[in-house]
């Protein structure tokens, strides 16, 4: 992982220089505020799983600070609704800006709120997906009552409620959703900007302005939960103010074909589509690899791709996942394999041990045959930098690597 590490900060560290310069030039504040950047990514990650077998629901899900200087994501999955039959489950994904608080809590409170708003018999569709509505304005109104006053900040939220014949998707802000189905994406949620034209309409009907793309020209979602100081316009009921903490929700019937569904903070839709995504997370399927792991992979892969934000992603499985291949498994360890000799072939060919920066860069001008869909040889970087690693410590050089690096 210190290998990874330094290889992330050699290849990404001028793209961090340079969009702190950008910002500071242009005077611009993303929705997270000021960007503040580390001297180097923090890649820990605490990868975690489970499974309801009456069901045939998997999940995984893993964050990571990355270059951020401050980790504001929070996530939750519940994998048993209580007071509800086998096959309800809730899951999801927040992403705080101004702070981590109203992350935290909605991670905390929202499934609650999810759970009072359903009520023990609730009626699907409509019935369902007016709870969820419901469900995140009560959560806002919460949070309301306990934030403390004039301090900024919110999050933006993205849910996923599975019933035994429906997926519902509930989500406010620009974190995301991605439903994988038969091979290919058959739906993904639209993030709330304010230049979409709904959006655009109530901020303007709010009293509000629209400067760099931005609510205020300072905020970059226009739905999110917190952001009071854009909650205030007088006589307009909350799911009217500049910022709205109301849902937009989906019903999907469940089909056979479901394969998995992708839930996201934006900092890892900055780096990869939801078709390379929806590829890459097919592929490491097929090798066998637990969601959990995949979802370490991908963040991985997001970080060496070049995202610069806080990122959490929670991957959930269904019965029409795409199950192990012993062809891909075999591709999979050949592909190792070939890397390895490659890596090593580059460092006894020259004379002075090139860098981990050089060596990547090398590989990726290369035509490598069976990289992983999607991900190309960034979804590789880790094996890389460990072959790398391991090569030079075993033959002493570890302080030439070092100053080779640096």
């Amino acid at each position: 992982m210190a290998a990874f590490a330094r290889l992330l900060e050699h290849l990404l560290w001028p793209a961090c220089k340079k969009q702190e310069a950008e910002e500071e030039e242009e005077g611009r504040r993303s929705h997270h505020g000021p960007r503040s950047l580390l001297d180097a990514p923090r890649c820990v990650q605490r990868p975690h799983g489970g499974a309801a077998a009456s069901c045939g629901l998997r999940f995984g899900a893993s964050a990571v600070q990355g270059w951020r200087a401050h980790m504001e994501d929070a996530h939750c999955a519940w994998l048993e609704l209580p007071g509800l039959p086998p096959g309800w489950a809730f899951f999801a994904v927040l992403d705080g800006h101004g702070g981590a608080r109203a992350a935290l809590f909605g991670a905390r409170h929202l499934p609650g709120h999810v759970l009072e708003a359903l009520g023990p018999a609730p009626g699907e569709p409509e019935g369902v997906r007016g709870a969820l509505r419901r469900a995140f304005l009560s959560a806002d109104a919460r949070l309301r009552a306990l934030w403390p006053r004039g301090e900024p900040g919110g999050t933006t939220a993205v849910a996923l409620l599975v019933s035994p014949r429906f997926l519902y998707l509930a989500h406010c802000g620009d974190s995301r959703a991605m439903l994988s189905r038969a091979g290919a994406v058959a739906f993904s949620t639209e993030d709330h900007r304010p230049l979409r034209p709904r959006e655009r309409e109530r901020i303007h009907n709010a009293g509000g302005t629209i400067r760099r793309r931005r609510l205020e020209g300072s905020l970059a979602v226009s739905r999110a939960l917190g952001d009071f100081a854009y909650k205030e316009a007088p006589g307009r009921p909350p799911e009217l103010q500049l910022v709205s903490a109301e849902p937009e929700v989906t019903a999907l019937a469940r089909q056979a074909e479901d394969e998995f569904l992708l839930l996201a903070s934006d900092g890892v839709w900055d780096a990869m589509s939801g078709a390379a995504l929806a590829g890459l997370v097919a592929s490491r399927l097929r090798l066998g690899l637990a969601p959990e792991l995949l979802c370490a992979q991908l963040l991985d892969t997001c970080l060496c791709k070049g995202s610069l934000d806080n990122m959490t992603c929670i991957l959930v499985c269904f019965p029409g996942a795409p199950r192990p291949c012993e062809e891909a498994i075999k591709k999979e360890l050949a592909l190792d394999t070939a890397l390895g000799h490659r890596v090593a072939a580059l460092c006894s060919s020259a004379q002075e041990p090139p860098s981990l920066n050089t060596v990547f860069w090398t590989l990726a001008s290369e035509d490598i045959p069976d990289l992983p869909p999607g991900g190309g040889l960034h979804c590789k970087a880790a094996v890389i930098a460990e072959v790398y690693s391991q090569l030079y410590q075993a033959s002493g050089h570890e302080r030439q690597v070092r100053t080779s690096c640096s």
